[in-house]
């Protein structure tokens, strides 16, 4: 793993369980049972020039949880770029004042040529439709705590992508993350016109895993193991496209009476969030609420230990979180969302 998190390509199957690892011993931390210091000092830069809420705050939680302290920047209203400065002489100045960086931009690119300026640590918290590597390694960890849970293996499994699969950036990463491990099943359901980009299926394919589309979700998956859905990235579109779309059908579905009759019991429901709940999104629908299948708030909250062990490890400070634990002393519930199971 270099200096920097631009993108999955950069991780090995070495780092990557690395990663995990570091990521399980920081979950008593995470969970609010234990303390630690080893950031104290640290500053953070939080970049976001497109609008985030889980990835930012999240980002901001897991570096606070280390110790450390965060300065944040959203939008390009409030910072020096709307003035015209370039993404170089922003890198160069804030990592005078950091000591990691995270950037989220609406370009594809932006953030490597951001980090191209610098040798602070910068992590790509999502640029544009290209990628978000450190989602899909929550997403990663999210599959192998849920497989646990369940008694399962990741080898061999069936994984449903379904949603924006060309413009969500989610998907681009984890699949590309799923690759580096033994050959699985991955099908792939998007509408007409937004299908996963042929080069990500070719390299999925030429590392043995079985890659099947198919245009709806209106057939039996009950072998299905992971879904994972996505919103349509509307945001992305061309003002062509937003002539031509009309929005999903009901084909592309994924609520109680998709996971009862077409899947098992033991299938795991994910998204990366937002999920749009506004009538007619026909995002993951709200009825499964409360259903022990829907693993999207645990996949939210597993974001803050990911978080932790990928600061932890860039900044060479993973070996220490023991040396340095003591308990919580304030009041934490048992159980954090009345709905969780």
């Amino acid at each position: 793993m270099s200096h920097h998190l631009l993108t999955v390509d950069s991780l090995n199957r070495e780092s990557v369980d690395h990663l995990l690892r570091v990521a399980a011993r920081m979950e008593p931390i995470a969970q609010r049972r234990q303390v630690t210091r080893v950031l104290e000092g640290a500053v953070l830069g939080n970049l976001f020039f497109e609008a985030s809420t889980r990835t930012r705050v999240s980002f901001n939680a897991a570096f606070c949880r280390l110790g450390g302290s965060v300065c944040d920047t959203t939008g390009f209203t409030f910072s020096s770029m709307a003035k015209g400065e370039s993404l170089y002489d922003t890198s160069r100045v804030m990592s005078g004042y950091c000591d990691a960086i995270v950037m989220r931009h609406p370009d594809q690119g932006s953030v490597a040529e951001f980090a191209a300026a610098t040798n602070v640590p910068v992590i790509n918290g999502g640029d544009g439709p290209g990628e978000h590597p450190s989602q899909a390694l929550l997403d990663l960890y999210t599959i192998d705590k849920e497989f646990q849970r369940l008694g399962k293996s990741l080898s061999g499994a069936h994984i449903l992508l379904t949603g924006d699969l060309k413009y969500g950036r989610t998907v681009h990463s984890l699949i590309k993350l799923l690759s580096l491990y033994d050959p699985l099943r991955i099908t792939l359901v998007s509408p007409p016109g937004l299908e996963m980009p042929s080069k990500l299926i070719d390299l999925v394919a030429s590392r043995g895993h079985r890659i099947e589309q198919r245009d709806s979700l209106a057939s039996d998956f009950a072998d299905l193991d992971v879904v994972y859905t996505t919103r349509i990235q509307k945001e992305r579109f061309t003002d062509e496209m937003n002539e031509s779309f009309q929005g999903l059908s009901d084909d592309f579905m994924v609520n109680r009476d998709f996971l009862d009759h077409r899947c098992s019991q033991s299938t795991i429901v994910m998204h990366p969030l937002p999920r749009d709940s506004r009538p007619g999104a026909n995002d993951l629908n709200l009825d499964l609420n409360g259903d022990p299948r829907l693993a999207i708030f645990r996949q939210t909250d597993n974001g803050i230990p990911m978080r932790m062990a990928i600061f932890a490890t860039l900044l060479n400070v993973d070996k220490l979180i023991e040396q340095d634990l003591r308990p919580v002393r304030w009041y934490v519930p048992s159980q954090i969302g009345t709905l969780d199971r």
